[in-house]
This record gives C-alpha cells, sequence and structure tokens, in this order.
C-alpha cells in the first residue's frame, strides 16, 4: 500500500519501490480489497524481497529517503520509522485504517 500511494501523490516525481524482509510471494487480498476501495488497483504489484528483488537492495547511493516499519537494516539519506500496525492479520475494517 505505501508503494501504491507513493505512485499515487508523487506521480511522475518520484520512483517508488516497497519491498518485505519476508515477502509471501502473493499481495495480501485484503490488501487489495481495501485499495480497491479507493480507485487503485494492486494487482499490478507483487511481492517483493528487499535483498533479491528490488532497486533498494541494490547501492544505497540513489536512496534519498526511504519508510521503514520495524526494518532497522533500510538505509537510506533520509530515513523515517512508521509507527503504524503491520495489517496483515487485521480484520477489514482495522486493515482500513491503517490504509488511511
Amino acid at each position: 500500500m505505501a508503494e501504491a500511494f507513493a505512485r499515487i501523490h508523487g506521480g511522475d516525481q518520484v520512483e517508488a519501490y516497497s519491498a518485505g524482509s519476508r515477502p509471501s510471494g502473493k499481495i495480501n487480498p485484503k490488501a487489495i480489497r481495501t485499495m480497491k476501495d479507493i480507485g487503485y488497483d494492486l494487482l499490478k504489484h507483487r511481492s517483493k524481497s528487499i535483498v533479491r528483488d528490488s532497486p533498494i537492495s541494490n547501492s544505497i547511493s540513489w536512496r534519498r529517503w526511504a519508510a521503514a516499519m520495524n526494518a532497522r537494516f533500510v538505509r537510506a539519506k533520509r530515513r523515517e520509522d512508521w509507527d503504524i500496525a503491520d495489517p496483515k492479520e487485521l480484520p477489514p475494517e482495522e486493515f482500513r485504517v491503517v490504509r488511511d
């Protein structure tokens, strides 16, 4: 969802990548439904590993800013740790709260 919002709000001005330390290999169906509620199609995204599948794992020189959730190993020139719940196991109404 973070990558989707970066793309929605940043448009062509940002290159957004989202990845996890233990990706499941699929986009969470609740995330797909929750983002569809606001008109965004997450089906064009895929589950990625921060270690293997993403430019995030490459040289840090291009990374100007990173938002992380419990991922202390993510390095960037500017970094923010977001103190938000991982919505993975939350019921739909709480999942929407995290999205919002």
